[in-house]
């Protein structure tokens, strides 16, 4: 096994958060209609304490997702709406000069920005430019900020989700793939079932909208994120997981052949470090005490879409990322044997 056996009151935990991810859907399901893979893949990546970009086209629901979730969580929420205007410590905060009324001196107080809060909703992400970009990435990465040659440190537990929309491109600024990497998981929001809007469709002519109640605390959270950690992953599914990310990369032995020709680059080893960690939170949410295959194979389109890029012969023959991903999966056997490669 690549960890310990779970413990006893670790198997009580994962009980609990199964039980906190029911409550947490109940309550989200007074809002939003459907969505139950984004719910899902938003509490793997809170739970795997990483970040989260949500691609879909207006009108989804992205915004009212979010805001919904930090109504079920007892957590500061800040929503940060991305402008070609905004400024780095429009962000971060930034240092003002502060006199004393009786003393008439004047000194330095910092002024905290809206990135000091639990919860982030960078809404529209891409519509900022790089410069402001590098600054919330850099908070993300670092979990601190630097102004006026002092660091401070963002609250835990700290979550970032953004948004953008991946139609309108006039305007915007995309984030280069090397910062795309920055977030853990890229979550695409595609439109409702026909019952689903039916249903959204009822509710919102009809203002047929409940509060939400808080049901999750953040230290509940911080033990959830200490319990993924311990979550056992056995050889075979930490060598299956190893091996869809090796098939990753062109120009390797590993790689089958339409990764040769379809493929620009593939997932580093920051890629086989989300696909098993995500894993193993997405097990604690369904109350299992390892992570399996099928955790992996779930996982795997949110943890690599953003991390393998297709070619220009490939978009031009119509193979996305999520495409060569679904090929990847055919091509690599589950059922194989994996087991530790010599040194």
């Amino acid at each position: 096994m690549a960890n310990d056996p779970i413990s006893q009151s670790d198997v009580a935990a994962v009980q609990a958060c199964e039980n906190a991810y029911g409550k947490l859907r109940d309550e989200l399901s007074k809002v939003i209609v459907g969505q139950a893979d984004v719910i899902e893949q938003v509490l793997v990546a809170m739970f795997a304490k990483g970040h989260a970009l949500l691609e879909g086209v207006p009108g989804l629901a992205k915004t009212l997702l979010v805001s919904s979730l930090a109504e079920s969580l007892h957590l500061s929420f800040k929503r940060i709406q991305f402008t070609p205007d905004l400024m780095p410590s429009d962000i971060t905060g930034t240092e003002i000069i502060q006199e004393d009324l009786e003393t008439k001196k004047r000194r330095y107080e910092f002024l905290e920005g809206p990135i000091f809060a639990n919860l982030i909703l960078a809404d529209e992400i891409n519509r900022t430019p790089p410069k402001t970009q590098a600054a919330m990435l850099e908070a993300m990465q670092e979990r601190q900020v630097s102004a006026g040659g002092t660091i401070r440190k963002l609250p835990d537990p700290f979550f970032v989700l953004a948004t953008q929309n991946p139609l309108e491109q006039e305007g915007t600024y995309p984030m280069p793939e090397a910062q795309l990497d920055r977030f853990l998981l890229h979550i695409r929001v595609d439109y409702p079932t026909g019952a689903e809007e039916w249903e959204i469709a009822r509710r919102v002519t009809a203002g047929a909208q409940e509060s939400i109640s808080a049901c999750m605390t953040g230290q509940q959270i911080a033990e959830f994120q200490q319990l993924v950690k311990r979550v056992p992953v056995s050889d075979q599914v930490l060598g299956y997981a190893w091996a869809l990310i090796r098939a990753t990369r062109p120009g390797t032995p590993e790689a089958p052949e339409f990764v040769n020709q379809w493929v620009a680059w593939g997932a580093g080893p920051r890629g086989l470090l989300t696909l098993v960690t995500c894993a193993k939170a997405r097990a604690i949410l369904y109350g299992r005490y390892h992570a399996s295959i099928g955790d992996v194979q779930a996982m795997v389109k949110p943890a690599l879409r953003h991390r393998l890029a297709a070619n220009y012969s490939a978009q031009a023959n119509g193979y996305t990322s999520d495409k060569l991903i679904e090929m990847l999966l055919a091509e690599i056997s589950a059922e194989k044997t994996y087991a530790c490669p010599a040194a």
